[in-house]
């Protein structure tokens, strides 16, 4: 059993010392997945409460998981949808669009925005850009959370083909890119 597996385990069984660790380990990866789809930084933080409430009230129903990071990003992603749906009324479309046209390739492009860059981190930035959102978005599932295929297939709702096809016209387009500049 590894150590994830524990802390799951251990939380699932009402351990508060668990939860506070899942809590304080995720909260701040959390927030930052949460600005990828809105602004709104309250509706953000009711949507990890929520989740968080959520699991707190159903924990002696919750399967067994060795990726709690995966399983978090995943419910929160489907809980922030379903916030979405509620605040802006929009259709499952417009929603499905909103979940992919903001999300980075980094956590860390925030505090870069204001830093001054060098020429290759301004080149894979430009070419990122070159990116579709969903290019973008399974860029960063795979290298920044390092979720497998059928993890990515999961929260993307895709077949594992397409996931791995995505993925691999993402990195053709950045090398090709970072190439010719």
């Amino acid at each position: 059993m590894n150590y994830e597996e524990k802390i799951w385990r251990d939380f699932r069984k009402g351990d508060s010392d668990a939860l506070s660790h899942i809590y304080h380990q995720h909260i701040q990866l959390l927030f930052r997945y949460g600005k990828r789809f809105s602004k709104d930084n309250e509706l953000i933080k009711d949507t990890i409460q929520d989740l968080f409430f959520d699991l707190l009230r159903t924990r002696e129903n919750l399967g067994n998981t060795d990726n709690i990071k995966f399983y978090l990003i995943a419910s929160f992603r489907r809980k922030m949808a379903k916030n979405l749906k509620k605040q802006l009324l929009y259709i499952d479309s417009e929603v499905d669009s909103l979940m992919t046209t903001e999300t980075m390739y980094s956590a860390e492009q925030e505090l870069i925005k204001n830093e001054e860059l060098t020429s290759r981190e301004r080149m894979v930035q430009k070419g990122l850009t070159k990116l579709s959102p969903k290019q973008r978005e399974i860029l960063f599932y795979r290298f920044n959370c390092d979720f497998d295929y059928e993890q990515i297939c999961e929260i993307m709702s895709l077949k594992y083909d397409s996931a791995r096809k995505l993925n691999f016209r993402a990195l053709k387009i950045l090398k090709q890119y970072l190439s010719y500049t």
